[in-house]
């Protein structure tokens, strides 16, 4: 029965120490991580008011990345890419050039997002970009509300990563 029992509290010992290794949420969204997917919505103060609704995968970093928008049955709707001087639309079998990835998040969304700031907020970088501050307590939940009060019309943006 000694045997028994001494090798129960064994074993759950080894689980609890498991379970306290395990890393946290947030060490997922690290700053090495080069891809992230997950909803986005948008919500535009506009006169009427526009809501965009998406999937995304997102992959790369400030300076070189994709962007894919997802319908809800998980079909690719459209891709944005970007590199240095470059940004392009793939979207219904076409292929547009922007002159910087916010002119194409703005044709995209209505609103120009802030790509440089996200992944600096994925990495956990409380920063303001572009007259938009990020609330960052949801990150270790996988979520991140950013808001722009300026230039109107003001803009919210929610992220929940899977």
């Amino acid at each position: 029965m000694g045997g028994f029992l001494g090798r129960w509290w064994l074993l759950v010992l080894m689980a609890m120490l498991g379970a306290c290794a395990q890393p946290p949420r947030v060490q997922q969204l690290a700053a090495d991580r080069t891809a992230w997917n997950g909803r986005l919505a948008l919500r535009i103060a506009s006169d009427p008011p526009q809501s965009f609704f998406a999937g995304f995968e997102l992959r790369g970093n400030p300076r070189s990345g994709e962007l894919s928008l997802l319908s809800p049955l998980g079909s690719t709707l459209g891709r944005l890419e970007w590199s240095a001087g470059d940004a392009l639309l793939r979207w219904n079998g076409q292929l547009r050039r922007f002159p910087s990835i916010g002119a194409l998040t703005r044709e995209v969304t209505g609103t120009e997002l802030p790509i440089g700031s996200l992944f600096l907020w994925l990495a956990g970088e409380q920063t303001r970009g572009d007259g938009w501050d990020a609330d960052l307590s949801g990150l270790a939940d996988g979520k991140i509300v950013a808001r722009r009060t300026e230039p109107v019309p003001a803009v919210e943006m929610r992220l929940v990563f899977e």
